[in-house]
């Protein structure tokens, strides 16, 4: 089960929205035969993938299938995983963590079970859990899962008083967010950061897929010469705006392609709420339009803080730089906070170093 867990992890930012998966099968004698992993969106689950790598089938016979969630009892883009397993001569299969999607949800545990195969669950099941964090709360809260990643000086700066902020951490963190880039669905900024910044929010320091660039403009007066909406990625980036005249008028097709900024990419207007762009709300559409189950904030120290501020932040990852800079823009201000039993209080913490810097991580 441990080996179905990492290989499932290979599948990471390919198939969302659906969860990684891993899948390994032993013979009757206990010796590894096959293995897979769901490697991207649409194509075979791990247990296919499995199977069809197993060179001599007759060792199937009396095999064990190791599963790290429940197969799916359905037809989507493919057959149903409990079918095709119900469906071999196999004596038992081990699942780490039951599919808590109303598709499934013990329909594949109980068909297996009435095709007389051995059904046992649980085996690493926080593991498997922690694997899936993205998908899991996107299933049961219906907006995408939301870490806050900060990188500030050790007394909690993350510009100087000119505004410059290259680079407060070391090479070693920068690659890591790349990493962390190409595992989310989507990479989200705010105004000031995308005018001042002009990201690119791209994966390049490592091998992995481009994620969906989100973008928080209100007034939607961002100009259209940013690299979020000129480089090749153009069509996955999307902005978050209230300015519903604005957005009207931009929305006209025949209007839009005869200017000469064309935006190929997609806008959602969302409530204003409090004189900005609601965040709540607008996560929620990105959940249901756009099916985007995990957000990677990479912001300045006004989204940040509204992110806190209205409880929308699920992980924290702060990496601290051995560095001081005594004045300039702190990480986070104004979180709602006023008296000491209203803190903020993070679980599950962890410290880690990553070559000179330190990075937190924490849940909230």
């Amino acid at each position: 089960m441990q080996l179905a867990l990492e290989i499932a992890e290979r599948g990471a930012g390919y198939v969302s929205p659906n969860p990684m998966v891993g899948c390994v099968i032993v013979d009757s004698e206990g010796n590894k035969i096959g293995q897979g992993y769901h490697e991207r969106y649409g194509q075979a689950h791990a247990e296919v993938n499995a199977v069809e790598s197993v060179k001599d089938t007759s060792l199937l016979k009396n095999a064990t299938v190791y599963v790290t969630m429940e197969p799916c009892a359905h037809e989507g883009k493919t057959p149903p995983c409990a079918d095709m397993l119900a469906g071999l001569p196999i004596r038992r299969v081990v699942v780490a963590m039951q599919d808590p999607t109303a598709k499934v949800n013990g329909k594949g545990i109980k068909k297996l079970r009435n095709n007389d195969i051995q059904v046992d669950v649980g085996l690493l099941k926080e593991e498997a859990e922690q694997l899936n964090e993205f998908f899991l709360h996107y299933e049961n809260y219906n907006r995408p899962f939301v870490t806050l990643k900060i990188a500030q000086t050790l007394d909690g700066y993350i510009a100087a008083p000119d505004g410059s902020s290259e680079w407060i951490t070391g090479e070693a963190s920068r690659k890591r967010v790349h990493e962390w880039r190409s595992r989310y669905d989507a990479v989200m900024v705010g105004r000031n950061t995308a005018l001042l910044d002009n990201p690119r929010l791209t994966v390049r320091h490592v091998e992995g897929r481009q994620p969906r660039r989100i973008v928080i403009d209100g007034k939607l007066e961002l100009p259209k010469d940013l690299n979020l909406f000129t480089d090749q990625y153009e069509e996955k980036t999307i902005i978050l705006t209230h300015n519903k005249e604005k957005f009207e008028n931009e929305a006209d097709p025949m209007l839009s392609m005869l200017q000469s900024d064309y935006f190929r990419g997609s806008t959602l207007l969302l409530p204003e709420k409090d004189g900005h762009t609601d965040l709540n709300e607008g996560l929620k559409k990105l959940a249901s339009e756009h099916r985007v189950t995990s957000i990677l904030v990479e912001a300045g120290q006004n989204l940040a803080s509204a992110l806190l501020r209205e409880r929308l932040v699920d992980k924290v990852a702060c990496f601290i730089a051995p560095k001081m800079l005594g004045g300039g823009t702190r990480s986070v201000m104004g979180m709602g906070v006023n008296r000491m039993k209203e803190i903020l209080n993070l679980r599950d913490t962890n410290w880690e170093q990553v070559d000179e810097d330190m990075l937190f991580t924490g849940y909230l």
